[in-house]
């Protein structure tokens, strides 16, 4: 999740508690309205629910004696044990220790009454033994049914001896900013604790998976509450508690849930097949800027930017191509480049889905029977590695757009280990005033395209520039391939 989020929902092994009193004078206060306080309805709520939330409890042994440090999935809960560890590894008389049993705490919540439990998966990531502590105390030893490590989500599976109290999932896309949500779980392993909030915002993207839009909370949740429901006041789970943002640990009202919408598509496919199945597009995207919508004609500014198409994807036969703005999909708006993922994946595998793109400023719509996405991995592996033959144009240097670019040789090729698949015009030098320079390009990288048309030479690429230019474009968007073949579309001022 970046260096800025806490592990929080991860660290949730037992810690030392410390309890610091702080005394002060007392001041005469006058009451404060039960409105500011938030609603009454909150203990209505957290009766009714209580019971089908749990403790997740985890344990692991490990071999004391491997010098190395284990590999563990960020926010594992046994981080902080294997930190301890390693900084105080050798024991007395450099003996080596003898291996360790390790336990650790997090949350969840019931979802059947016949013993079916949902949490996040790192806080089961790792663990040799998986037990489920119901609100009374009972211990029942779980199952792992699936788990999906790009949503952080884990279906657990007890067999207890009577039905459970369960809670049901609402609708996350029906919340409202400032609406009052509550938070339980079992923060710092202290057992069921309940605390309220309102929503923060909403579709946050914290760099944490392909498919973030978590809500955002200013709810306390604390390291071991990873796992556990945030309600509405309605009593429906809208949201499982994942991560939290601090530079403590501790809760500083800015905290994070994955959606209800997000969570129950995952735990349908976990219920029914142990595994996700995800729709899969076959396409490389980039965000639409202004100034590209404005180069493309895409107004108003929306959609994901095709910048590469896989060659055995669904969307090759479909007719797709890059520089084409996907602005619609199965019928949604894809309104900015991340909704588009999301929207995908969710899609059941095999669907022939209508695609609207927006192609030379015209909308045109194209039909794609979507793959699934673990089959993605094979296909990309089996892709055809034969070498085409390289091109032996001289180098003729030209320069525009404050770069300096020659024509593909062997001889460039070889300098910037520019793949042989990958054509068009290399760039050998970059003005470092210029706002190539700020866009990140490079030597090396190769100009494939020169708004939506292939160029093979420098010369080539001139005469496209200064006939952009006579026309009175503003900017010109570039297909830039790095030397590994990457593509990413670049829109530069022709001012």
């Amino acid at each position: 999740m970046g260096a800025l989020f806490s592990r929080m929902t991860t660290h949730i092994s037992r810690p030392a508690a410390a309890i610091l009193l702080i005394g002060a004078i007392a001041w005469p206060l006058a009451p404060v309205p039960a409105a500011a306080r938030g609603p009454e309805g909150i203990s209505d709520v957290a009766e009714q629910v209580i019971d089908a939330v749990v403790n997740i409890s985890t344990k692991q042994t490990v071999d004391m004696t491997d010098n190395a440090m284990p590999q563990l999935p960020p926010g594992s809960p046994f981080e902080q044990f294997f930190e301890d560890y390693f900084k105080n590894k050798r024991g007395k008389n450099g003996e080596a220790p003898s291996p360790r049993r390790v336990n650790s705490l997090g949350s969840g919540f019931i979802i059947d009454p016949s013993g079916l439990v949902v949490t996040n998966n790192h806080v089961i990531a790792g663990a040799d033994e998986v037990n489920v502590i119901l609100n009374d105390g009972t211990t029942l030893k779980a199952e792992i049914l699936g788990r999906d490590t790009k949503t952080d989500l884990a279906l657990l599976k007890v067999k207890p001896e009577k039905p459970l109290k369960a809670v049901k999932f609402g609708d996350s896309d029906k919340l409202r900013l400032g609406e009052w949500v509550i938070a339980i779980g079992n923060p710092f392993s202290l057992g069921g604790t309940v605390t309220a909030g309102i929503v923060s915002a909403r579709n946050r993207d914290i760099q944490s998976g392909p498919y973030d839009n978590y809500i955002q909370t200013d709810a306390a949740i604390n390291r071991g509450n990873s796992g556990g429901p945030l309600f509405n006041l309605n009593g429906d789970v809208i949201g499982v508690n994942t991560a939290i943002i601090s530079p403590s640990g501790g809760s500083i009202g800015i905290g994070f849930a994955v959606p209800s919408k997000t969570v129950v598509p995952v735990i349908d496919q976990l219920r029914e097949f142990k595994e996700v199945r995800r729709g899969w597009l076959g396409v490389r995207i980039q965000q639409v800027t202004d100034e590209i919508a404005d180069s493309l004609n895409v107004k108003p500014v929306r959609g994901a930017l095709v910048a590469g198409i896989d060659e055995k994807g669904p969307a090759k036969p479909a007719g797709i191509e890059p520089g084409d703005v996907i602005v619609k999909f199965d019928g949604k708006d894809i309104k900015e480049m991340r909704d588009l993922p999301r929207i995908v994946a969710d899609t059941p595998v095999g669907k022939d889905v209508p695609v609207t793109i927006v192609r030379k400023g015209e909308e045109v719509t194209k039909t794609v029977k979507l793959g699934r996405l673990e089959d993605a991995d094979k296909q990309q592996a089996s892709l055809d590695t034969k070498k085409e033959t390289a091109q032996d144009d001289k180098p003729v240097v030209k320069k525009a757009l404050g770069l300096d670019l020659a024509n593909l040789s062997d001889d460039l090729r070889k300098k910037h280990n520019i793949k042989d698949k990958v054509k068009g015009v290399v760039i050998t030098a970059v003005d470092p005033n210029s706002a190539a320079a700020d866009k990140h390009l490079q030597p090396g990288m190769v100009i494939a395209e020169v708004q939506q048309q292939a160029v093979s030479s420098a010369a080539d690429l001139q005469q496209r520039i200064d006939k952009l230019k006579k026309a009175g474009k503003k900017a010109v968007v570039l297909l830039v391939v790095t030397p590994d073949g990457d593509p990413s579309f670049v829109a530069l001022s022709l001012q």
